[in-house]
């Protein structure tokens, strides 16, 4: 058993991303900007904006942070949007999710141009992604595919099993493992016998916040283990979807958590940043 590593892996992007930028501020004396809408005080989203900063910093981005309290209107994000949308300075623009009840999260992510859309979200880049041309990708299943290509592991004609069939993770996973063809199967909450489609996987793709779903009995031998769930168990820490110990013994690969799809996330996040400011640069020239 190997583990796939997107702690060291996610360290070798933030490399390369530090040398690029240091080379389009040099080429235009323009550097990357990312600008993040941050609304309420959930300690989780508040903790993960806070390491996306420190990773803007680290790389030489410019970045900011739009602090909003849990009862703002839906005018008024829409508003800061449409400013960030008009400034040059911002190359990327992140909506920390979920937003509180009273906003229309899809209006939101709809007002956002699609060539600043770093998360990937928007119906524009997600129809791209879905027919194979390029645009922004969601970070996190994103990020899971570079890790599978630093460990030479090819998707194609493999039998995947995506588990979980949100906007954010599952169903960007399945296309991109569709695009890169691989056979692909969707599991989700209403899936009639869950162990019946993780038995004939290659590949479990899982993320959807429940600690030990994917048990050492519903998993064959050699297969490939992604484990993108992340939650706190009652002792404090932070686990994955996958019961760890035990699937470790029968698989191939596999991620940890922490340590794994996690890291990725952010660093892919820093790699569309990159992106839209090069695209944004060449426009301007």
């Amino acid at each position: 058993m190997q583990i796939l590593d997107g702690k060291a892996l996610s360290k070798k992007i933030e490399q390369k991303v530090t040398t690029e930028v240091e080379e389009l501020k040099t080429k235009t004396g323009s550097v990357p900007g990312l600008a993040v809408i941050l609304v309420g005080s959930d300690p989780a989203s508040a903790a993960y904006v806070n390491m996306k900063k420190k990773a803007c910093d680290r790389v030489g981005f410019y970045s900011v942070t739009h602090e909003m309290p849990e009862n703002i209107s839906q005018e008024t994000i829409e508003n800061t949007i449409t400013m960030m949308n008009k400034n040059p300075s911002i190359d990327g623009i992140l909506i920390q999710l979920p937003l509180p009840p009273q906003i229309d999260t899809t209006k939101i992510l709809e007002l956002v141009d699609p060539s600043k859309d770093v998360d990937g979200f928007h119906p524009y880049n997600v129809g791209r992604l879905a027919t194979n041309l390029d645009g922004f990708v969601p970070c996190t299943p994103l990020g899971v595919m570079e890790l599978l290509n630093e460990y030479d592991i090819d998707v194609k004609g493999k039998n995947c099993v995506v588990v979980g069939a949100s906007n954010i993770v599952g169903k960007p996973m399945a296309a991109l493992l569709l695009n890169a063809d691989a056979t692909v199967e969707v599991c989700h909450i209403f899936t009639d016998d869950l162990k019946k489609h993780t038995l004939n996987a290659d590949i479990i793709l899982v993320g959807v916040g429940v600690i030990n779903l994917i048990k050492e009995d519903m998993v064959k031998d050699g297969a490939i283990i992604v484990d993108i769930g992340i939650n706190r168990a009652e002792n404090g820490k932070l686990v994955g979807d996958v019961d760890f110990e035990n699937v470790s013994k029968k698989c191939s690969y596999i991620t940890p958590v922490p340590g794994g799809v996690g890291p990725m996330t952010i660093s892919m996040l820093l790699s569309n940043t990159l992106k839209a400011a090069k695209i944004n640069s060449e426009a301007k020239n």
